[in-house]
């Protein structure tokens, strides 16, 4: 699921219902980042803010049609009735208007995507990421290395599975912030430490990475062992 707000503190209040509710959640505070997430992942459900800074969110929900036809769930303080007809009618298959409660949107949410079942058959599952020996399976929320089940806590399962699905990416310390704590500003520590249990839970250690690897000043990715056979160290 896609959450699409620019207000960190709806999107957190939002983020942490639905993920509550088992769902596995992305969120962007832009049109075009949520342009250039719904381009490479597939979501049961996107929830739409309309007062977007770049974009308005009526503009982003054309472009939206134009690459995917995911439900799509406009959630805004704007009521008026000729907009949300407009709106409806462009391809948004609900509208809500806040404030609403966490049980209205669960409701509403639970009501599209049984219409998306009965439209075109069962939503493809949230697909399961693998990376070298490395399995993460969002939706049941577990992780297996080399087949053994991994015991995490639930931040650091959240932490591994955002890396793992942007296998090769270095991921800036704040996004990592704002995305798996939900938080716009922090202490690197915190990360530090999360980083260093879940170091130890995969078998390895900072001064010899195998999954997990510190740019320093920059951020952390997560990406494939090197071969044996691969020459030289494992970048760090």
């Amino acid at each position: 699921m896609l959450v699409v707000e620019d207000d960190q503190f709806v999107r957190s209040a939002l983020i942490r219902h639905l993920t509550d509710a088992a769902h596995t959640v992305r969120s962007v505070g832009t049109a075009l980042e949520a342009l250039r997430e719904a381009a490479h992942f597939r979501f049961d459900v996107v929830i739409l803010d309309l007062g977007l800074p770049d974009l308005d969110g009526s503009e982003a929900l054309k472009m939206l049609r134009g690459i995917t036809d995911v439900p799509v769930i406009i959630a805004t303080a704007r009521d008026d009735e000729t907009e949300i007809v407009r709106l409806l009618n462009a391809g948004a298959d609900d509208y809500l208007t806040k404030p609403f409660s966490v049980e209205h949107l669960s409701a509403r949410i639970a009501a599209v995507l049984r219409r998306a079942r009965s439209a075109g058959g069962e939503p493809p599952p949230t697909p399961v990421i693998r990376v070298g020996g490395l399995t993460v399976d969002p939706l049941r929320r577990q992780a297996e290395l080399d087949g053994v089940r991994l015991d995490l806590t639930r931040r650091e399962f959240d932490l591994l599975a955002f890396l793992a699905g942007r296998p090769g990416v270095v991921v800036p310390r704040r996004e990592l912030l704002a995305e798996v704590w939900q938080q716009s500003y922090g202490d690197d520590q915190t990360i530090d430490v999360h980083l260093s249990w879940l170091r130890r839970k995969l078998g390895e250690t900072a001064a010899r990475p195998r999954y997990l690897h510190t740019l320093r000043g920059v951020g952390v990715k997560l990406e494939p062992p090197v071969p044996a056979d691969g020459g030289g160290e494992p970048p760090r």
